[in-house]
């Protein structure tokens, strides 16, 4: 995919389909792809690696909640992860059939759930191409190795604690963008964030109230569960 990220509207207002429409399909599937892609312009989804070092889509570390397997993603073999269940019939996703099922229908968020999976993640973003993916992390390391490896990379850092100058954090880390908890968010927030020229994107906003006050505060976008829903109620208020 080529160009810059603003290729798909990235400057302007975003609804992003968290854990790719997690209120909808099993999260972090491809079936969970597709349904957040039908409504939103961007989909999001986290990585981790297998016992081999594969990027492979899930979020938690262990495989007990999403799946009926037991015991952490990154000690178990590929082929193990492979067989399991992730809802519906669905199954984890290798990070490069997501890549492949977004295709050019839309944006990609990857949040890089530990440090360590950068560099594998990033081998397989600079084949794909990097126009229209934004790589994300709590983790302010993780932004700057991705930046190393591939230097047109756009990335944002996510937080979740009032520890600190979010602004600053950004800022230090080379992020373009900052994902704040919902809670987290306010006026102050985005104004700061604009005058160094950084999006705000909160998440995870899964109401009405809580997407028209983020709209109204002129965030960027924002990463909701229910991408279909957030649409029409972001339209709604547009009317």
């Amino acid at each position: 995919m080529k160009g810059e990220p603003g290729d798909k509207g990235w400057d302007m207002m975003q609804i992003i389909g968290h854990r790719g429409a997690r209120a909808l399909e099993p999260e972090n599937t491809l079936r969970a792809v597709e349904r957040g892609l039908a409504c939103a312009g961007w989909v999001e989804v986290d990585v981790r690696l297998s016992r081999e070092g594969v990027p492979v889509v899930i979020h938690d570390a262990t495989l007990d909640r999403t799946t009926e397997g037991k015991g952490a993603v990154r000690d178990t073999p590929l082929v193990e992860l492979r067989r399991l269940d992730a809802g519906q019939g669905e199954r984890i996703p290798l990070l490069s059939e997501v890549l492949d099922r977004v295709g050019h229908h839309g944006g990609l968020v990857v949040e890089a759930k530990e440090e360590d999976s950068v560099p594998a993640t990033c081998s397989l973003l600079g084949a794909y191409g990097t126009g229209d993916v934004v790589l994300v992390s709590f983790h302010p390391a993780a932004l700057t190795a991705a930046r190393a490896l591939l230097p047109g990379l756009a990335t944002g850092l996510i937080i979740s604690r009032t520890e600190g100058n979010p602004v600053e954090m950004a800022t230090r880390a080379g992020a373009g963008t900052l994902l704040p908890r919902k809670d987290l968010l306010s006026k102050e927030l985005v104004r700061a964030a604009r005058r160094v020229g950084i999006r705000v994107i909160p998440w995870t906003l899964n109401t009405r109230d809580e997407i028209h006050r983020a709209l109204a505060l002129e965030v960027a976008g924002f990463a909701t569960d229910d991408p279909c829903s957030a649409r029409e109620w972001a339209e709604g208020m547009r009317d």
